[in-house]
């Protein structure tokens, strides 16, 4: 699975064509679909991107949601309805479409947001205000991460 990481700004062109940063293009080498998946956030102003594979997830997991609850129709609508599959282009770039550029209100500029296994694509202002907040809430409230055991070295 992909890791995307670091934040790169891009220009958009007058036709909506923006170039997907060389590293996360690099991580998604070998899926069965040469592109990023992007849908709208589920709760901010921007867009939700990954690759094939993480929406495959997506699907196993709703594969534990009962067929016709109405948990799996929001989930599936939520989720997979407003889903555009954006292919690359021979520069590495994709299209971006309006629906997708209008809700994260972007028109010149992108944002290209690592978050481990998915990127965000916000407003280049709207995300460094988005992540002032994050961080002062995190360091507000202690936020920290467990660390892990160390794996034993599987050459012994």
């Amino acid at each position: 699975m992909a890791l995307f990481i670091d934040t790169f700004i891009n220009r958009i062109d007058k036709k909506g064509r923006v170039s997907v940063p060389a590293t996360f293009r690099a991580a998604l080498i070998g899926l069965p679909f040469a592109g990023i998946v992007g849908m709208p956030h589920f709760r901010y102003d921007a867009v939700q991107c990954a690759g094939i594979d993480w929406m495959e997830g997506l699907v196993s997991q709703l594969g534990n949601v009962d067929l016709f609850s109405d948990e799996h129709d929001d989930l599936s609508a939520a989720i997979f309805a407003d889903a555009k599959q954006l292919a690359f282009d021979g520069e590495g770039r994709v299209v971006l479409p309006d629906a997708l550029a209008a809700h994260a209100h972007l028109s010149d500029e992108v944002a290209f947001v690592g978050r481990g296994r998915t990127f965000e694509l916000w407003e280049p202002k709207r995300f460094a205000e988005h992540k002032a907040e994050a961080r002062r809430r995190a360091l507000e409230k202690g936020m920290t991460l467990r660390a892990q055991p160390a794996k034993p070295d599987e050459r012994a």
